[in-house]
C-alpha cells in the first residue's frame, strides 16, 4: 500500500498527464486542419470553395463566432468569404488599407490579436452591416504569397477570449497556406500538365523567403 508521500506524488502527477494528454490531442487537430487544406491544392475546386472550406475549417478549430477572409483588389481589400450568410456583402465590402484592424494587419503584415473589447481600439472601422461589429475577441494574420500581402483572414468571437499561442501559430500558418492556394489558382491546369518541372526547378533563381 502506497504511504502519503507516494499518494500526494501520483495526485501532483495526474494533473500533469491530463495537461499533456490536452496539448497532445491540441497538436494532432492542428496537424490535421493542415493537411485538409493542404489537400484543397490537389483539387479541382473553385477557388470560392476553397475559401469556404478554409473558413469552416478555422471555425472548427477556434471554435470562433465569425471566420472572414478579405483578398487585396488593387489598393483596397475585398470581403470574400464567410461562415455566417452576408449574401449582401461578400464581394462587395471594401475597405482600404489605412481603415480598421484589419487594414492594419494588411499594411503592417503583422498578426493582431485583442482578447476584449476590440471595437474600441482607435484603428477598430464599423461596418454596420456586419454584426462581427460588436463582437469582443478580435484574431487577425495575413495571407501572403510570394512573400507578399495579397489578403487578411480574421477571426472573431463574440465573448471575450484570450488567444492561446496554437490558435495564433494556426492561423498565421493558414495565411500563409491561402497564399499558396491564391498562387495555385491563377496557373491554368494545362500549364501544370505540359511544364517541365525539373528545368523549372533546376532554371530558377533563389526563393524568396518572409523576413
Amino acid at each position: 500500500m502506497a504511504d502519503a508521500g507516494e499518494r500526494t506524488a501520483i495526485i501532483k502527477r495526474v494533473p500533469k498527464a491530463k495537461d499533456l494528454e490536452v496539448r497532445l490531442e491540441r497538436t494532432e487537430q492542428q496537424l490535421r486542419l493542415f493537411q485538409k487544406i493542404s489537400r484543397f491544392m490537389v483539387r479541382e475546386m473553385s477557388l470560392q470553395e476553397v475559401l469556404q472550406g478554409v473558413v469552416a475549417m478555422v471555425v472548427e478549430f477556434t471554435q470562433c463566432d465569425s471566420c472572414l477572409v478579405y483578398l487585396l483588389d488593387n489598393d483596397g481589400l475585398v470581403l470574400c468569404a464567410s461562415n455566417t450568410p452576408h449574401p449582401s456583402t461578400i464581394g462587395k465590402l471594401r475597405l482600404r488599407l489605412n481603415e480598421g484592424l484589419t487594414g492594419w494587419v494588411a499594411r503592417e503584415r503583422r498578426l493582431l490579436a485583442i482578447s476584449r473589447e476590440a471595437y474600441n481600439d482607435p484603428r477598430f472601422k464599423t461596418f454596420g452591416e456586419l454584426p462581427e461589429d460588436t463582437y469582443e475577441a478580435f484574431l487577425s494574420a495575413p495571407v501572403i504569397a510570394r512573400n507578399r500581402v495579397v489578403g487578411v483572414i480574421n477571426v472573431q468571437h463574440r465573448l471575450p477570449h484570450q488567444h492561446t499561442g496554437s490558435e495564433m501559430e494556426v492561423l498565421t500558418t493558414v495565411g500563409e497556406q491561402v497564399g499558396c492556394v491564391l498562387v495555385l489558382a491563377r496557373m491554368a491546369p494545362t500549364a501544370v500538365e505540359s511544364a517541365n518541372h525539373v528545368e523549372l526547378v533546376l532554371a530558377s533563381g533563389p526563393v524568396a523567403l518572409k523576413p
